[in-house]
């Protein structure tokens, strides 16, 4: 048994598997495991009910939604058993479930559970349909490719290019719609500087305690049904990347999940951000729309089975984590979720 990426849905996948009696062989792609995990918050969250995925992901895969909304809470039961160090039991957001994990222990954990990781180990496209032993796909979907075809930022690990998807449309994979939607995060643009370190505390999630324009100057609306404001990030994208958060006065000192605007703001400014003050006191923030990961990808079952174009299950060929997509199309739903839910029923398929 292969698995191609150490990031959360192939190391939950080799855990899974080892627990099972299985030894398999992790190839990650870069020089450390954990993938955009390890720089993320960890908040792996639900909805809390099936209802309420579908109204926020409308266009998703009910199946896949179901799995996510009856099997996440056993693994983060899982998780925590193996002593996976818990920050928070809830996630502060009344429309979600779930819990927060320290994301450097959590790696930790979910490495060493996972026994045999090789890492520099870039995977090849198999043009056959064919493969010699199952293989799992979790190399955290399209993200850099993306960003690049888009001129977006790029707020995920710097390995996920597409091999995933690359490999399993040589093996005639189909694909879910979506393909041009991700999550992600309005980021102070350029000439600011930030990385790895700033990739939390540094979005820009204000967007509705602003007023919004596109590079033209036209107005972009925050609905008031976008709690996430990432559906305000991908029309940025839309309008060619770039925007500005005009932030009034009386509403600098209003909370974010980060700080308060007026701290948030700062901290644009202190990496290098562009940050105007207006005539009537405003502060106008140039932001960036930042990809953390894709929304589309491979289509797959409820067995984590990546199908073909004919709807039939390629043998040998699983996907998890964001490789799989469907599952949040239309909306936002949690990728730590998708990945730790459908890398433990991969491994599961297999073994059994």
């Amino acid at each position: 048994m292969y698995i191609a990426g150490a990031g959360m849905a192939g190391l939950c996948a080799a855990a899974r598997a080892r627990e099972l009696g299985v030894t398999p062989t992790v190839l990650e792609k870069g020089n450390r495991p954990g993938g955009s995990m390890l720089l993320s918050s960890a908040v792996i969250w639900r909805y809390r009910s099936l209802d309420d995925f579908r109204r926020e992901c409308p266009t998703g895969d009910p199946r896949l939604q179901r799995l996510i909304i009856e099997q996440l809470d056993d693994a983060l039961n899982w998780l925590e058993s193996m002593g996976a160090p818990l920050v928070s039991a809830e996630t502060e957001n009344p429309r979600t479930v779930g819990r927060r994990f320290d994301p450097r222990g959590l790696t930790d954990v979910l490495a060493r559970a996972a026994g045999d990781v090789q890492t520099g180990h870039t995977l090849g496209s198999d043009p056959g349909t064919r493969l010699e032993e199952p293989l799992v796909l979790a190399t955290g979907g399209f993200p850099i490719r993306l960003a690049r075809e888009h001129g977006l930022a790029v707020r995920s690990n710097p390995w996920s290019e597409g091999d995933g998807l690359e490999l399993g449309l040589a093996a005639g994979a189909a694909t879910t719609p979506g393909m041009d939607e991700f999550y992600g995060r309005a980021m102070p643009a350029p000439p600011a500087r930030w990385g790895e370190e700033e990739f939390v505390d540094h979005a820009q999630l204000y967007g509705h305690l602003a007023r919004v324009f596109d590079e033209s100057g036209e107005g972009i609306a925050v609905k008031d049904d976008d709690w996430s404001e990432n559906g305000l990030v991908q029309e940025i994208a839309r309008r060619g990347g770039r925007a500005w958060f005009v932030v009034d006065p009386k509403n600098l000192g209003r909370k974010t999940p980060y700080g308060t605007v007026a701290e948030v703001v700062e901290r644009a400014r202190s990496a290098g951000g562009t940050v105007e003050e207006r005539d009537d006191g405003s502060l106008a923030v140039h932001v960036v729309a930042a990809v953390t990961h894709t929304i589309g990808g491979l289509v797959v079952d409820e067995r984590a089975r990546v199908l073909s174009k004919e709807g039939t299950p390629i043998e040998g060929l699983y996907a998890a984590g964001v490789d799989a997509g469907g599952w949040s199309t239309g909306g936002y739903a949690s990728g730590l979720a998708a990945a730790v839910v459908f890398g433990r029923i991969a491994a599961q398929e297999i073994v059994k």
